[in-house]
């Protein structure tokens, strides 16, 4: 098991007792106005079930999955639906999703296997589907409090993406963490798959 997944098995309740109730609304609009009604999302790191929970009860088609067993039983039970308990890297569906949720999830991913998952996220949303991720903002790679992290900035991200034919920029921008006891800057970004 590596560190990042030790340490949200090991922190699973406090994780999702500092996240869950965390107003990510602003995010939601902007990703949702990109997804038809009723349209088929899956949660990428789905962390709490917070996110999960906020675009069912909306009306759209959610799956989700999380590395931490833990965390998808909590996350379960918070949203109502049966959490996968998944790697990304296994990620293996094709034109599946009208959008994928990647909410401070992928940032445990190296920048060498960056690419590689993005085609696979790119594979599975529909032509015109789209993908939020988001980042700290910065430029460090390495284990940070129990946990590995890939930070990025604009351009650095522009860089990895750049591998990736099929999803192009339509959305970026930055804000603070919305938990105030949190410091951090973070860069978010929206995808589209080129039809």
């Amino acid at each position: 098991m590596d560190i990042t997944l030790k340490y949200y098995q090991e922190n699973a309740q406090e994780f999702y007792d500092s996240t869950v109730n965390a107003d990510l609304s602003e995010h939601y609009e902007r990703f949702l106005k990109h997804i038809p009604e009723h349209g088929k999302i899956l949660d990428f790191g789905c962390g709490s079930g917070r996110d999960s929970r906020a675009f069912l009860q909306k009306g759209y088609f959610v799956e989700a999955i999380d590395g931490s067993s833990e965390l998808c039983r909590l996350a379960s039970e918070y949203c109502g639906i049966q959490v996968k308990c998944m790697d990304f890297m296994d990620l293996n569906e094709k034109d599946k999703y009208d959008g994928i949720w990647a909410c401070a999830s992928i940032l445990h991913i190296s920048k060498e296997k960056m690419p590689s998952l993005l085609i696979k996220m790119g594979e599975a949303v529909v032509g015109g589907g789209v993908i939020y991720i988001s980042y700290k903002l910065g430029d460090f790679e390495g284990e940070r409090n129990g946990r590995f992290f890939l930070d990025v900035t604009s351009n650095a991200f522009r860089d990895i993406l750049g591998y990736t034919a099929e999803l192009i920029i339509i959305e970026e921008w930055f804000t603070d963490d919305v938990r105030p006891e949190k410091q951090s800057k973070w860069y978010n970004v929206i995808l589209k798959k080129v039809q």
